[in-house]
């Protein structure tokens, strides 16, 4: 079966991509992360000061999921363009994932990052669990989204994607917004919530932050809806993100209407090795159901 997929006029050998936020801290770490069957890679989010981010315990496991107040923890513009210059020469693309509160602060990562070599600019507009960070836009703000896609989309010649919060009310309005204002893609779904734990022995949160975002299974189906109103709403592509951990979750959400996918919470449960193991899955169900390729179930949903 063939897995070669074509986003945004990038060749990936398969369409399963590291999702920002976990492992995509180092280089060596994001060349295992592809050594291991990944088709493309995302560094975790970079803002441009340095962020020390929440106070542990930051992620905790629930019954069907994971919860995570991280923070946007990073090193900043300067070191993170130390870290990974020269990508040009990776086996996969890798994806700069850039965070800001403000469109000049998006900007001015890009800039810093414009050097490195990466192959696609990803626009994170909500966070459910970092003041300033959440929802400025990509929730519910189709005008603010619009206004930040077009800065960034002014400063750098690489393909720009839009990661959207499942929260918003109408996610296929803000996806229009970023479509209109010249993204190339859109990334769906950052985690939902917040949500909250408390030890009742304690009497008290678990996370330090009290509130975190709920990624894994627990996230699934919201996101195969959010992709699904999405494909519906614009032309460009969708990477999926949310949940997924086996090949029929990753055909589904490729159903509803993603060109890719974003595997996270899925390397906690079944390794590092998930991507190949996801892909292996793939091509059995797809040869038991008569597919050649990717492109032929994108959308299938649809009718």
């Amino acid at each position: 079966m063939g897995l070669e997929v074509e986003i945004s006029g990038l060749k990936l050998n398969n369409p399963t991509i590291l999702a920002s936020g976990l492992l995509g801290v180092s280089r060596k770490m994001i060349e295992r992360v592809i050594d291991n069957g990944a088709g493309a890679v995302t560094i975790k989010s970079v803002s441009f000061d340095s962020r020390e981010g929440h106070k542990n315990p930051t992620v905790i496991a629930l019954e069907n999921g994971l919860m995570n107040a991280v923070g946007y923890s990073n090193p900043g513009a300067e070191e993170a363009r130390n870290e990974f210059s020269n990508l040009k020469n990776m086996k996969a693309p890798v994806i700069a994932s850039v965070i800001g509160q403000e469109k000049e602060d998006f900007v001015k990562v890009v800039k810093t990052l414009e050097s490195c070599g990466f192959s696609i600019i990803e626009v994170p507009l909500s966070c459910p669990h970092t003041p300033g960070f959440g929802t400025l836009a990509g929730q519910d703000n189709p005008e603010k989204t619009g206004e930040i896609t077009r800065a960034v989309c002014s400063v750098t010649k690489l393909p720009v994607f839009v990661k959207l919060s499942p929260n918003t009310k109408n996610i296929g309005e803000a996806a229009r917004a970023a479509e209109r204002a010249g993204a190339s893609g859109i990334t769906a779904v950052n985690t939902m919530g917040p949500g909250m734990v408390i030890n009742i022995e304690a009497k008290k949160p678990v996370l330090d932050f009290k509130v975190g975002g709920v990624s894994g299974p627990a996230l699934k189906p919201v996101a195969v809806r959010c992709v699904y109103d999405i494909y519906e709403s614009v032309k460009i592509p969708i990477i999926g993100t949310g949940g997924i951990t086996n090949g029929k979750d990753a055909i589904e959400m490729i159903m509803a209407g993603a060109s890719c996918i974003g595997i996270g919470s899925a390397v906690h449960y079944r390794g590092i090795d998930v991507f190949r193991k996801i892909c292996r899955e793939m091509e059995e169900w797809m040869k038991g159901n008569g597919y050649e390729n990717v492109k032929e179930m994108v959308g299938a949903a649809h009718g």
